[in-house]
């Protein structure tokens, strides 16, 4: 009796043992699909940020390849420091020439467009039209969105340092680093390209 006792105890640890077990791996299945679920996701959103970052980045450089003077006069560069570029250039193919503004406001990339108006022709600020370019961008000294070279630009040339003569400038390289989440790996994205301006090219 006391034998047949001990063997059905015996089976009852045994089975919460084995239950517990059960449960032990089940959970840590489940916790590793959750992460497995949350890098994938974290990874196509990255994906997709650097994608559109890289779309409008190609636009950015397009218009900055046709740069040339305004419908006033003024000089194709309005504006060149590290975190806003301003200049001037035909997007839409009319007569005058649009004023374009990328900045960085907060932590988002924005652009501005303003058509001119009046006789004579004025760039007037309050008819701007402003569009978020890229959300998420992460700012810091160490790396300019904008940076500035000049004729002698051979690949491997340091950048023009601030204050910059705009009128020393041939090419402009973007650099954007996006963070969608600080929170969750994989880290930055960085997107970068340049482009020469082609109306004031010299030796490029």
């Amino acid at each position: 009796m006391n034998h047949q006792l001990s063997s059905k105890a015996f089976t009852l640890v045994e089975t919460l043992v084995s239950l517990g077990i059960i449960a032990v791996i089940t959970l840590a299945i489940t916790a590793f699909e959750r992460d497995i679920f949350s890098l994938n996701s974290s990874l196509q959103n990255n994906l997709t940020a650097q994608l559109d970052a890289r779309k409008v980045l190609r636009t950015a450089i397009a218009e900055l390849r046709s740069a040339s003077p305004s419908s006033s006069g003024a000089y194709p560069l309005a504006q060149v420091g590290t975190s806003s570029l301003i200049f001037y250039s035909n997007i839409d193919g009319d007569a005058p020439k649009e004023k374009l503004r990328y900045f960085l406001q907060n932590s988002t990339l924005m652009r501005g467009v303003t058509e001119p108006t009046g006789v004579p022709i004025v760039y007037n600020p309050s008819v701007e039209k402003l569009d978020i370019v890229i959300r998420n961008v992460v700012s810091s000294a160490s790396t300019p969105i904008f940076e500035y070279f000049d004729k002698n630009f051979y690949g491997t040339t340091t950048p023009l340092t601030q204050p910059v003569d705009p009128l020393a400038v041939r090419l402009v390289r973007i650099t954007v680093v996006i963070d969608r989440d600080p929170n969750r790996s994989p880290t930055n994205i960085t997107v970068t390209t340049q482009g020469t301006l082609r109306n004031l090219k010299d030796n490029l």
